[in-house]
């Protein structure tokens, strides 16, 4: 039996449709209230089109975005150039990046109206989100030094920037990089971005976690879990997701090798040694002996995401199928101590 499938619509369409729709058409109408002198320029809409296609296609400059609208004539027409001339250049490209961080609050309350329309078409949106932050490098130089053992740099192309660290992705290592970071919050169902926010490269990401979660409140949505990556696994962190009624899912950090963490099923408190930064729990020194009341024996971790080992303020999990483990001794004396390597 032949299967019929849809094709999926091209790019140059996809581009036309933004344009079109309401959210994009009343940014265009915004921003031309703004132009009250000078020469009239290429159209908003066009400056807007172009805009959208660097991003639909992901281009990381403006040269390289003019020239693909140049020879695309599917592009010129859905961005309203019926030929090469009338295509905007790329230095009125750069004047448009300008004009649209001088009206910020004008681009913020477009995408404000993109989010809560596509709220209403999809209620569960924002149910369970992910929180991370990616690497944005600057083109600027930012060794400080001018040369191998010369004088240091005085001056900076970019002095927003700074160094930071980034994780290892495909064939690129690990390792550090000057620039800045954006910190994101997205929709795990629909890996869509709530809220976001562009930071330099040197500040922590778990301080901005909290901000991104009251971003995400304020635009109508009520995360319940937010799953995160070890290097938001701090207690500040944890309690203020459960103060925001969202449980945090997080793997655990290695602070100590070679000993035993010890995870309070009831409070989700952390009791073990090398683990003194973050909450503890009636016992501060876990031993086989120990009887803590208040503690559960009978409890399940559930499996979740099913790789990492995570725990929230009323959960924990692990990578083996069974979940957590239990000590022989700690479960023989009832006392419901779960431990987790």
């Amino acid at each position: 039996m032949v299967r019929q499938t849809v094709p999926p619509r091209s790019d140059a369409v996809q581009v036309a449709g933004l344009l079109n729709s309401p959210e994009i058409t009343q940014l265009v109408a915004e921003l031309e209230a703004t132009r009250w002198t000078g020469r009239p320029g290429y159209p908003v809409s066009a400056m807007v089109g172009m805009a959208l296609t660097k991003n639909v296609y992901t281009l990381p400059t403006w040269t390289r975005t003019v020239a693909l609208v140049r020879e695309h004539a599917a592009l010129r027409m859905a961005l309203g150039c019926p030929d090469v001339a009338s295509v905007p250049s790329v230095h009125a490209c750069y004047r448009f990046t300008r004009k649209l961080r001088k009206f910020k609050p004008l681009l913020d309350a477009c995408l404000d109206r993109v989010i809560a329309a596509l709220h209403e078409q999809i209620p569960e949106l924002g149910t369970t989100v992910a929180i991370d932050a990616s690497d944005l490098p600057a083109y600027a130089n930012g060794q400080r030094y001018l040369y191998k053992g010369g004088p240091e740099r005085k001056q900076y192309s970019d002095p927003d920037a700074s160094w930071g660290h980034r994780s290892a992705v495909s064939t690129r290592s690990a390792g550090s990089f000057y620039g800045y970071k954006l910190h994101q919050v997205v929709c795990v169902e629909t890996t869509l971005p709530l809220a976001w926010r562009v930071e330099t490269a040197k500040a922590s990401e778990s301080t901005f976690a909290l901000p991104l979660l009251d971003a995400v409140k304020a635009r109508g949505f009520r995360p319940q879990v937010a799953i995160m990556d070890m290097g938001y696994d701090m207690g500040p962190v944890y309690d203020g997701c459960e103060e925001r009624d969202c449980h945090p899912v997080i793997p655990l950090r290695e602070t100590l090798r070679g000993t035993e963490t010890m995870i309070d099923p009831v409070s989700g408190a952390f009791v073990g040694s090398g683990l003194s930064e973050r909450r503890l729990g009636p016992c501060s020194s876990p031993s086989s002996t120990c009887s803590c009341a208040g503690w559960s024996p009978s409890w399940e971790a559930p499996r979740m995401l099913g790789t990492t080992m995570s725990r929230s303020s009323s959960f924990a999990t692990s990578s083996q199928s069974s979940g957590a483990r239990s000590a022989g001794p700690a479960s023989a004396a009832g006392t419901g101590s779960t431990w987790l390597r």
